[in-house]
């Protein structure tokens, strides 16, 4: 989100930079995940983060650690949404973002492998991390092309000419490839990973839809329409904690275009501000609140006045004072979460029944 600034206000922001970066964390709570990645000048953070989870997943279950292919997923998933793009007769967006159910969806219908079985992100155009500035505007071209001015048709073989676009940036998908001695498929690899695909589901916080029900999130990245179970926030949030605390990690989608100080990975509200359900709702409704990152949650912390953070994987490199970590408080994830994704298992009882009884049409 694009903002412009006065001077006062840039000043503002300069002092409270300053005053943030002396803030000093003490963790009550670490669970074990991979290493941080960069997705560098790619619009991948769903794929870095979700695959960082089911990494973390994979870690929890069986204590191996795996580094999973990012670019994998987008070769498999900006094939799917052209798709869809088409299926939709172009009413539909093509874009860089995307969501949790995106990887979900990409291993669960496609496989998945290892970071090595492709060309490292980059190294095709000669670049030594993902750049998709050239890649993305030409495969939106290529994708908007296939549906000419009052055609009765898509072009003839359009998929090969989206997933030509789609190789000459980040690879082939490997039809097979060697792990550890071992040969494997995509689907094969992803089998043998101790993964069920059915365990995880996305929770949501919101009014304009009933809670204690289903439904598709109106954000404009989640064009696979998957459906998200709506509770009120302070549920939403006692989940939340309740999953650290059994060990889980959990996958968190929401908004870092407000106050979210990148330079010193510290996220937290103004002095004042409450983050109640209808000021989610407001924000949410009037595009203060927007869904544009997503990140790994790991643990928790204190600052120096014993309020609550949250230890957040990000995945821009090893950057900032924390090395890739950030922190967030409690009030800014209450007021700024657009969905959680997280293992059904670390859900409450009650919760996980109400899950299974209710379908997207109750």
């Amino acid at each position: 989100m694009k903002k412009i600034l006065t001077l006062a206000s840039a000043m503002l922001m300069v002092m409270t930079a300053s005053a943030q970066t002396e803030k000093t964390f003490s963790t009550v709570r670490e669970i074990p995940v991979t290493s941080v990645k960069n997705q560098f000048r790619s619009g991948t953070c769903w794929d870095f983060a979700t695959l960082g989870f089911f990494e973390s997943e994979i870690l929890r279950k069986t204590g191996k650690v795996y580094d999973l292919c990012e670019m994998f997923v987008v070769n498999k998933d900006y094939m799917d949404c052209a798709t869809h793009y088409v299926r939709m007769h172009g009413f539909s967006q093509i874009s860089e973002g995307g969501s949790c159910d995106d990887v979900l969806d990409v291993i669960r219908r496609h496989g998945i492998c290892p970071e090595d079985a492709m060309p490292a992100p980059g190294s095709l155009t000669g670049d030594s991390l993902a750049n998709f500035h050239v890649f993305f505007p030409e495969l939106e071209n290529k994708v908007r092309s296939i549906l000419k001015y009052s055609a009765k048709e898509p072009m003839p073989g359009w998929q090969d000419s989206v997933q030509a676009v789609i190789e000459k940036y980040v690879g082939k998908c490997p039809e097979s490839f060697v792990y550890e001695g071992k040969t494997y498929n995509p689907k094969s690899f992803a089998e043998s990973l101790g993964l069920n695909l059915e365990e995880y589901v996305s929770l949501t916080s919101y009014t304009h839809h009933p809670f204690n029900q289903w439904f598709v999130i109106e954000a404009p990245y989640k064009w696979r329409l998957k459906p998200s179970f709506n509770v009120p926030i302070d549920e939403l949030m006692a989940v939340l904690d309740k999953a650290l605390d059994k060990g889980y990690t959990v996958a968190w989608g929401g908004d870092v275009s407000g106050d979210f100080n990148r330079k010193t990975a510290v996220a937290a509200l103004p002095d004042g501000v409450v983050p109640t359900q209808e000021l989610r709702q407001e924000q949410w409704d009037n595009w203060q609140f927007t869904y544009d990152h997503v990140m790994l949650i790991y643990g928790k912390a204190i600052d120096e006045q014993g309020k609550p953070y949250y230890l957040v994987k990000n995945s821009w490199g090893n950057s900032g004072p924390y090395k890739g970590t950030w922190y967030m408080s409690r009030d800014y994830i209450a007021l700024n979460t657009t969905y959680i994704f997280l293992n059904r298992n670390a859900l409450p009882k009650t919760l996980r029944k109400a899950l299974d009884k209710t379908t997207l049409f109750d």
